[in-house]
């Protein structure tokens, strides 16, 4: 391989080496500090200014509003990593492309572990354009890295996944272990080479590239009957029923009212007016059984994440055989998320905004989904050892799929990709082509299994489902 060439001096560096900054940079730096030490919302003007330098006045000589400087910051460091990226992806062999950015990125955090935090982790709390030009940097990276190993010979083997993916699970896993104050990022590199290599193939014989949903996938039998929805409303007057139904009524009415609205209008727009609009009390009922707006948020987050992971317990015990139980709780993952958007984009975009606690709590999530993974070591499929950040690196995969599908909510067929999160979960341990047979296998019904303990025939297919053919599982 050839050998890495370092990163470009950043801001900060260049201001310890004594180059006179301009007024942009140093509020652009001040802008990194303090949102990596108090995170999005507390990256107040004040804040910039103050570990700036520079007074109010002229922070709104360069920049609008806080967001503005926001976002120019991040556009700010995502073009400095695609510079290194596309360097040393261009001096690699075609084969090497994936690697080559993989480690470039890891040299990034390790050089520059302040701007890659930003990058990496905070900019997911900012706003729809914050998250653009995040998303936007993942993007021209994985086309590069297409293009380059594109003049790669068919019988050549390279990894059969989502390059776009697999460059946002590393850089989730770098900017969470950044945000922890982990600083030997260098120890990561093997594990990762390793989780990428996993996927290798012949490209001719390449499926699993491009990110798409695949046919109609059977209901899972362990979703509820009927979508979770708001408590009926209490009619007018005084209500004949006890004080605790009425509250548990209201209750219930206000955390459906937080997630639409935060939905439609994002955490920090949406007020505890829109809420109580749409829930149909008064401001009174609201805080008396609410803080605020983000114990509301919190609520509603605890709820989902505790219903989705009973779900997936119930089917992952509910059926014998590691794949097959890996296969059902994807079911019941992808067709959740798809059933209810709103909450698949409280859980994987809104949360970021509202506090590092809750970010926390969603990197929590991503560890939690790894248990489901460890029965793989003893499957006796398994024809090597993935290591546990290997894990990381499949739930950061899985994550990010589910976070893009979010963010393109009006043509999200989620459920359809269940075989694509299968075979980013299941080839690291099975290898491609024994995970490939059994995925094709599940979606031509060869491998009909009653479901057992007692689960009940599902009564409806999950809500938006479109489907574009009619392969069919159970």
């Amino acid at each position: 391989m050839a050998a890495r060439r370092a990163p470009n001096k950043s801001i900060n560096t260049q201001l310890q080496k004594g180059r006179k900054s301009t007024q942009r940079e140093r509020l652009l730096t001040g802008m990194v500090a303090a949102t990596n030490k108090g995170g999005y919302t507390a990256a107040t003007v004040s804040e910039v200014i103050a570990h700036a330098g520079v007074s109010r006045p002229t922070f709104y000589d360069y920049f609008a509003d806080r967001d503005e400087c926001f976002v120019a910051c991040a556009q700010e460091v995502r073009s400095r990593l695609a510079a290194e990226v596309r360097r040393a992806v261009q001096e690699r062999a075609p084969e090497d492309a994936l690697a080559g950015a993989i480690e470039t990125l890891v040299a990034f955090a390790v050089a520059e572990p302040a701007q890659a935090r930003f990058l990496m982790r905070e900019v997911l709390a900012g706003t729809a354009a914050a998250l653009d030009v995040r998303d936007q940097g993942i993007t021209e990276i994985a086309q590069l890295i297409d293009r380059v190993s594109g003049r790669a010979p068919t019988e050549q083997s390279l990894p059969d996944l989502p390059v776009a993916v697999a460059i946002g699970a590393v850089q989730r896993l770098i900017g969470s272990r950044l945000r922890r104050g982990e600083r030997a990022l260098g120890t990561m590199l093997e594990d990762l080479l390793g989780w990428s290599q996993s996927y290798a193939r012949p490209t001719r014989a390449h499926r699993w590239h491009t990110l798409s949903a695949t046919g109609t996938i059977a209901p899972s039998p362990f979703l509820p009957a009927t979508p979770a929805r708001a408590p009926v409303r209490l009619g007018p007057g005084r209500p004949r029923l006890p004080e605790d139904e009425v509250a548990e009524n209201h209750r219930g009415r206000i955390m459906f009212a937080t997630a639409q609205a935060i939905a439609e209008r994002g955490y920090a727009a949406a007020t505890i007016a829109d809420i109580t609009k749409l829930a149909g009390v008064d401001g009174r009922a609201f805080y008396r059984l609410f803080v605020d707006k983000q114990e509301a948020f919190d609520a509603v987050y605890e709820r989902g994440l505790q219903q989705t992971l009973a779900s997936a317990a119930h089917a992952y015990f509910a059926v014998d055989g590691w794949p097959q139980r890996i296969w059902e709780v994807l079911r019941v993952m992808t067709q959740s998320a798809q059933a209810n958007p709103v909450g698949a984009h409280l859980g994987l975009l809104a949360a970021y905004a509202v506090s590092p606690a809750a970010a926390q709590r969603v990197d929590d999530s991503r560890t939690a989904f790894t248990i489901f993974l460890q029965e793989g070591y003893r499957h006796e499929q398994t024809i090597s050892e993935p290591s546990a950040l290997t894990l990381e690196a499949i739930a950061g995969g899985v994550f990010e799929i589910f976070y893009r599908d979010a963010r393109e909510h009006a043509s999200s067929d989620t459920a359809g990709l269940l075989p694509h999160v299968a075979y980013l979960c299941l080839t690291p341990f099975m290898g491609p082509k024994k995970t490939e047979l059994f995925i094709d296998e599940k979606l031509s019904g060869k491998r009909n299994r009653r479901v057992q303990r007692g689960a009940a025939s599902p009564t409806r297919a999950p809500a938006g489902s479109r489907g574009r053919d009619t392969a069919r599982t159970t």
